[in-house]
């Protein structure tokens, strides 16, 4: 395997040629590998990181900040990732230190170089391209990881619905197909009174019913993110109007409902929605269980 010299301010490190990712993420890799589950393991999150580094370059584009040719290439770059081109370069641990640090890095560090071969650079000649001055201008781990992180578990809890109602009806056109069918009613595992097979089925398609009605309840908590508020939520380094833009491109790219949370500071190091999103999770799985 060929390698390039990278360097960070800890200093030099090889990384694959080959590589879109850079010296942050080749770091992360050395120093993390807690898990074994990599980032490439999970497309949706990789999907989310695309459109959150593609709204921000579209910003600072029409905020004047990027000049046409970059966010171009950048534009393109992103689509890549958006469409899965890249999932193999996203080999990030998912338990690391630094707050989600190397995903965000790991992202800026794919699209970066990916810029770079498209304009006809070489990887690694951030100075035509840089991760940091250009792919995560205006935007800080703190605002950019969990805003992909919301986008991403909404868009999955959208699967998951389409699933839940498939089930649902299977269970209901069993309560119909088995109406006739009576069965002992049990509790404390033991036979009690008599009831149908069909009630039975009818009531585990309740069941799963209530459960997505509060797992959607729950995922749209997940539609109000901080981007904009970057390192702690006081928008340091972020030009004027870059939130509200920043906000409009999102929505228009992800076609998700998406809206400025009413306070960044607060909702910067704010994580209620994943714990209420996890508890409606964690009912929808005992449900199934029992069932």
């Amino acid at each position: 395997m060929n390698y390039r010299k990278e360097n960070d301010l800890i200093g030099e490190l090889s990384v694959p040629e080959a590589a879109y990712y850079g010296v942050q993420t080749q770091r992360a890799v050395n120093n993390f590998n807690i898990s074994h589950h990599r980032l490439s393991e999970f497309p949706e999150m990789i999907r989310a990181l695309g459109f959150v580094k593609k709204a921000a370059a579209r910003t600072n584009f029409e905020l004047g900040i990027l000049d046409e040719k970059l966010f171009r290439a950048i534009e393109l770059a992103c689509d890549e990732v958006i469409d899965g081109k890249m999932d193999v370069q996203f080999p990030v641990d998912m338990i690391q230190g630094g707050a989600g640090t190397s995903v965000n890095m790991n992202a800026n560090e794919v699209i970066a170089n990916r810029t770079l071969e498209l304009m006809g650079h070489k990887k690694g000649e951030y100075k035509y391209c840089s991760p940091n001055d250009h792919i995560n201008y205006a935007q800080s781990t703190n605002d950019a990881y969990p805003t992909a992180i919301k986008i991403a578990l909404f868009s999955m809890n959208r699967q998951l619905e389409i699933k839940l109602n498939e089930t649902i009806k299977a269970f209901r056109r069993k309560a119909v197909e088995f109406s006739d069918i009576i069965k002992m009613g049990r509790t404390q595992l033991q036979d009690a009174v008599p009831m149908t097979l069909g009630s039975e089925f009818e009531a585990f398609a309740r069941s799963v019913e209530l459960d997505s009605e509060e797992l959607r309840r729950n995922a749209n908590l997940l539609l109000s993110v901080n981007m904009g508020g970057t390192a702690i939520g006081t928008g340091l380094n972020t030009p004027e109007n870059f939130t509200e833009i920043c906000i409009r491109n999102l929505k228009e790219m992800s076609g998700l409902p998406l809206f400025s949370a009413e306070d960044l500071i607060q909702a910067t190091p704010d994580t209620s929605a994943f714990v209420s999103y996890s508890s409606a999770l964690k009912r929808t799985a005992l449900t199934l269980s029992k069932i």
